[in-house]
């Protein structure tokens, strides 16, 4: 089984209320080898939300305000889900906050991308769940 961004799978969950379909995501959903998560949503943040991003080892939005306990949260609930469906991999949105694997947004929200990864895709590879992203 394969943990898949809920955004991939044509869920409108991202901060803004769209998604970001993937076509390979949404096959491998409809063939029942993957499940969509999303760990903003499952930490309760609502949809749509305001962009956030890490700004030093917190996570803010654009108004300043610290949501890095429903990050975690979140976090935590996706990777319960991922122990409880055995899975090994992830696709995972690039660039999130929750989500990104190998660059996120440096903080500013000018755009600009750093090395580092989300809070979600962190935890996945810190319990030897393997991550990609799209």
């Amino acid at each position: 089984m394969i943990v898949v961004s809920g955004c991939l799978a044509g869920i409108k969950c991202k901060y803004n209320g769209t998604e970001s379909t993937d076509e390979t995501v949404v096959e491998l959903v409809k063939q029942g080898k993957a499940i969509p998560v999303c760990p903003e949503q499952l930490g309760g943040l609502p949809t749509p939300r305001p962009c956030c991003e890490f700004v030093g080892d917190r996570v803010l939005t654009t108004l300043g305000i610290d949501v890095s306990e429903q990050f975690l949260k979140g976090a935590e609930e996706g990777l319960r889900l991922a122990k409880l469906v055995g899975a090994k991999k992830a696709i995972l949105k690039s660039r999130s906050p929750s989500c990104g694997y190998g660059k996120i947004y440096d903080g500013t929200f000018s755009g600009k991308l750093i090395a580092g990864d989300g809070l979600f895709a962190a935890m996945l590879k810190e319990n030897g769940i393997t991550v990609e992203s799209v």
